[in-house]
């Protein structure tokens, strides 16, 4: 991968793949591999950019199908991967975003724990609905029916408020 490339195309959507890797991940080290599988799969995917939507939305569906596939793979295997730290600037961005790191802000920490415990589709709803998306830029990056999303959405809502009342008690 040329830092062009990762500069121009990958790093100004970090967020996105952080929220998303963020989302799939239990920890830093499986965060950080998540993280890089992404980037990898951007990289060599890159060709197969056809256009048809904007870069985001693509890069929001194939990090979404990263994440879920490497999850599947990661329950499977009782291996470990070994990764290396992320480059300076994603960490920054994270830092920004999470305040001084990707897991040490509670009350984020707490919704992400939440978010963990929905199925695979509909992490990717609400990660999307919090990026404030429309229903139709959500069903075309989940590959849904919009006129389901609202719907999912206010299920998705109830789920997470229960999960997080739980918690408090």
């Amino acid at each position: 991968m040329t830092s062009d490339f990762y500069i121009t195309q990958i790093l100004p959507f970090a967020p996105i793949i952080i929220k998303i890797c963020r989302a799939y991940t239990n920890n830093q080290a499986d965060f950080e591999d998540y993280y890089q599988e992404v980037c990898l799969q951007i990289w060599r995917s890159k060709d197969n950019f056809r256009e048809q939507s904007q870069w985001s939305t693509w890069i929001y569906r194939l990090s979404l199908n990263v994440c879920m596939t490497y999850l599947k793979k990661t329950k499977n295997s009782l291996q470990q991967f070994a990764s290396d730290s992320l480059p300076d600037e994603v960490v920054d961005d994270s830092q920004k975003a999470y305040g001084s790191g990707a897991y040490q802000e509670d009350a984020i920490n707490r919704l992400y724990d939440a978010i963990r415990h929905l199925s695979e589709i509909d992490r990717a709803v609400i990660l999307l609905y919090l990026e404030e998306k429309s229903y139709q830029e959500i069903a075309d990056i989940t590959g849904t029916n919009a006129n389901n999303v609202g719907v999912r959405i206010k299920r998705i809502k109830d789920r997470l408020n229960k999960l997080l009342n739980i918690k408090e008690v």
